[in-house]
């Protein structure tokens, strides 16, 4: 019996699962690829745990390497020196990373110097905003792949700009649309108990219009001025129409720092919540009237649900999403005139990318028999 294709999926995030599931699902008892599943434990909160798993449907990792929080250095070297041991012990014939997190740019870079085929998946992103540390992790990556899976036509001519060969890049479609499909019906049947930070329970008919709101990028929330300035703006979003607010524990932590968390908990219609599993935020983010977010998924997932998203942010990855319609980049003292207007919209102008359909993993294995074929 011929032996089969060794193919690491790496994962150190929550939305790196999201990618990473269709994939799974679709690569089950393969006859010719056997697929392990790294958790590099980059990111970790109770919602990442057993209900998460089990919701996206997702096996437990084959192997956690529980590498947790830290600085971008002391993170980035201790998955590398984490990921280099399994790379040896298992000897993989290729590693897929997703995204741009650290453990994105470290496990490709072990897998690289080992002289192991890396193929990236979500390919060719760019922001062109060094400030951003995920642009860093984004152009080191693809320095250094093989196979280059893109979700756009804009990824896959940054590439070509940057010198890759176009027999290399293959836009395949969107994973996390992917999990998306699969998984909104179920989302839709779930009861919303949304529970306050003390424990309290939310009360708010889900079946009027209402804002979702995501914060959590250092650029947005680690600056008292800056931060103080989008206390101003969301409270008076909320006066348009109710806020639901799940916090990032980085962004309540700020709030707190700067005295500015009583002001927002002293708002009627700004409902804060702890950080949510993935089907409630999936129900949430379906039935919302508007979007509010500095997130970079969340651009996609309310392009595919033509949900009117406001980014709050200078730049994107995303520019499909923009011009799609659905999506705008804003400056922070513009979110209540631009939220007033978005909630006007006509969402039928909106558009949705090419092959942002539901089934990007099955166009993916395709891809990676043809590549075993020639290996």
């Amino acid at each position: 019996m011929a032996k089969k294709f060794k193919l690491i999926l790496v994962a150190g995030a929550r939305p790196n699962f999201m990618k990473i599931a269709p994939l799974m699902h679709a690569l089950e008892n393969h006859p010719a690829i056997e697929a392990m599943l790294v958790h590099t434990g980059q990111h970790y909160d109770e919602k990442m745990s057993h209900s998460f798993f089990e919701q996206l449907n997702i096996p437990e990792p084959h192997i956690n390497l529980e590498v947790g929080s830290a600085s971008h250095a002391v993170q980035t070297a201790t998955i590398m020196e984490r990921f280099e041991v399994v790379c040896m012990n298992e000897q993989p014939d290729m590693v897929m990373v997703v995204g741009d997190v650290n453990s994105t740019a470290a496990c490709s870079l072990v897998a690289a110097k080992l002289h192991i085929q890396v193929a990236h998946y979500e390919a060719g992103l760019r922001s062109r905003d060094r400030d951003m540390p995920e642009e860093i992790n984004r152009l080191v990556t693809d320095a250094i792949s093989d196979l280059f899976i893109t979700t756009s036509k804009d990824a896959s001519q940054n590439l070509l700009d940057e010198g890759v060969s176009e027999a290399k890049i293959h836009m395949l479609g969107n994973l996390m649309i992917d999990s998306l499909v699969e998984q909104l019906e179920k989302a839709q049947a779930v009861e919303l108990k949304l529970t306050g930070l003390s424990g309290e329970s939310i009360q708010i008919d889900f079946n009027k219009p209402y804002t979702l709101m995501t914060f959590h990028r250092p650029s947005n929330v680690d600056d008292e001025k800056t931060l103080s300035l989008l206390v101003d703006e969301w409270i008076k979003v909320s006066e348009l129409l109710p806020v639901v607010f799940p916090i990032h524990p980085r962004t309540q932590a700020m709030l707190e720092k700067f005295g500015l968390m009583e002001r927002l908990q002293a708002a009627p219609d700004i409902y804060l919540t702890g950080p949510l599993a993935y089907f409630e935020f999936l129900k949430l983010m379906a039935g919302a009237s508007l979007v509010i977010t500095d997130s970079g998924g969340i651009q996609e997932e309310t392009t595919y649900l033509k949900i009117p998203c406001l980014t709050v942010r200078p730049t994107t990855e995303r520019p499909v999403t923009i011009w799609e319609g659905s999506n705008q980049l804003i400056k922070a003292n513009e979110i209540y005139t631009q939220a007033e207007a978005s909630v006007r919209l006509d969402r039928s102008g909106f558009g949705v990318p090419q092959y942002w359909d539901g089934q990007a993993a099955s166009r993916i294995i395709k891809l990676l028999e043809q590549f075993t074929a020639l290996n």
